[in-house]
């Protein structure tokens, strides 16, 4: 039995070998690989669930090749809009964020609503303000500005004949060439990470940019708890990634976790019925990461690919991109 275990995705969707170019490929795994290492390395070190999916996720919103943080996708009115949010399986304590436009770490906003304050769920500039209260880093919105997902809007916007917004102000007019790696699997993106620590605690943690082009505040499963993300002893810890709709109407995290506990299904199982029946039968795609209190750790997804990766004390580091990964 594993005695801590972490594992990580950074987004389900249409990823296919055709698709990627060799150095895309590369600079996706070269990053799992990093940041499952990263979270390893804390609680190799007697860490927290909570410290390793915080350290995890801060990696994925730095790296522009994600859709979260820097690298997020824009909205219909050129904005970036982040979401986040955290779970405590040991307590059952939870905190989410959406709507940040000027927050370096949604994850931590999300974690500082769980552990210092009365709420689960802040959004716009009211959690914006409680960020600053918190003293957590703010940014320019250009920060988060990466030319590839302007661009991406660009098209999106062209293809549904809508105006196309101002560029925003401070955007860098020069390119990135890290960020122009980026693949956009899909139009949208989601990072999160799943760990289970040395006293035998599991939390998870999920963060994103929503979709391009989404309209009127739209907000996907990823901040609400039950849906994007859930926790618990009980159980198992749960982030997912996709279609956000549908893991919404479906509270897909939470019905994982409710047939390990209540139906007594294997982990692996649990994510396969909910993720390639329940949601595949309703028109949703996607994926989902699990870690377990028992050390099992699963991975299931619809789509044709989802960066991943997962290591434990028992087990050395395994990262996975396409279907027929490993």
């Amino acid at each position: 039995m594993a005695n801590w275990a972490l594992v990580a995705h950074g987004g389900a969707g249409v990823i296919e070998r055709q698709h990627l170019r060799p150095e895309q490929e590369a600079a996706y795994r070269g990053a799992m690989g990093r940041v499952a290492e990263a979270g390893a390395a804390v609680l190799k070190a007697g860490g927290s669930a909570l410290d390793a999916i915080e350290a995890a996720i801060q990696m994925l919103e730095e790296d522009p090749l994600f859709n979260a943080g820097r690298g997020a996708v824009f909205t219909a009115e050129g904005e970036i809009e982040l979401d986040a949010s955290v779970m405590d399986g040991a307590t059952l304590g939870a905190g989410a964020v959406a709507g940040l436009t000027r927050t370096r770490h949604p994850i931590s906003a999300a974690r500082a609503v769980m552990e210092h304050s009365p709420y689960v769920f802040l959004g716009g500039q009211g959690a914006e303000a409680f960020a600053r209260s918190r003293r957590l880093e703010a940014v320019k919105p250009s920060f988060f500005f990466t030319e590839r997902r302007w661009s991406a809007l660009v098209r999106d916007l062209e293809r549904q004949g809508l105006p196309i917004p101002p560029r925003p102000s401070g955007a860098p007019t020069t390119l990135d060439a890290r960020a122009g790696l980026a693949h956009d699997e899909g139009k949208r993106g989601t990072v999160g990470v799943v760990a289970l620590d040395c006293d035998g605690n599991v939390a998870a943690g999920t963060s994103t940019g929503g979709i391009t082009a989404k309209r009127w505040g739209r907000v996907g499963d990823s901040p609400i708890i039950g849906a994007g993300t859930y926790a618990s002893n009980a159980s198992a810890a749960v982030s997912c990634t996709g279609a956000g709709e549908f893991f919404i109407r479906l509270s897909v995290a939470r019905s994982i976790c409710a047939l390990v506990e209540f139906k007594g299904l294997t982990l692996q199982a649990a994510v396969d019925k909910v993720v390639q029946e329940d949601l595949t039968v309703l028109g949703g795609d996607g994926g989902v990461i699990a870690v377990a209190r028992d050390g099992q750790m699963a991975w299931s997804f619809n789509t044709s690919g989802m960066y991943r990766a997962r290591i434990a004390s028992d087990q050395p580091l395994l990262v996975g991109v396409y279907k027929d990964d490993p």
